[in-house]
């Protein structure tokens, strides 16, 4: 059982579980997760770890898009936004890329999330280790994370 599974057991969130076999020579997880989940890659969400050199937030974006960090930026009240080293996100949240969940993250870190996630019943993104996925409405997702937002951040 993962940390993200153990805090939505703890937060009494409904959740499903879907583990797969993850392909080692696969880079791409989300687009992974989405093709032998058998779900459309629009509900399958990334987590991302971003900073502005003071403070490390956490946004949440389609697979099927790229993080807009100007949006991320505004939405955040930052000025400027640039990816976190992989190394420091493995080390902040625990997880390892591939495999870095927004729930039960060793830091409680700030949260943006695409609006798109609002248009779906149910979303994925990863349960804190590569082949496995948790669904949960994104409310839900929002409620369990830190200081949570919606904002249009994601751009194809």
């Amino acid at each position: 059982m993962t940390p993200a599974v153990q805090a939505l057991k703890k937060q009494k969130v409904a959740f499903t579980q879907h583990e797969y076999d993850h392909d080692p020579s696969c880079h791409n997880f989300g687009e992974e997760a989405a093709t032998k989940l058998n779900l459309t890659p629009e509900e399958v969400f990334k987590t991302l770890l971003v900073t502005d050199d003071k403070n490390v937030f956490v946004a949440i974006v389609p697979v099927t898009g790229k993080l807009n960090l100007k949006r991320a930026a505004a939405a955040l009240k930052v000025k400027k936004l640039h990816m976190t080293d992989p190394k420091d996100a493995e080390r902040l949240t625990g997880y390892i890329v591939g495999g870095i969940s927004p729930i039960g993250q060793k830091k409680a870190l700030v949260t943006v999330i695409d609006e798109t996630a609002l248009g779906f019943e149910k979303i994925y993104v990863s349960g804190g280790k590569r082949g496995f996925d948790i669904g949960l409405a994104a409310k839900d997702l929002a409620k369990v994370c830190r200081q949570t937002v919606f904002a249009d951040i994601a751009e194809a």
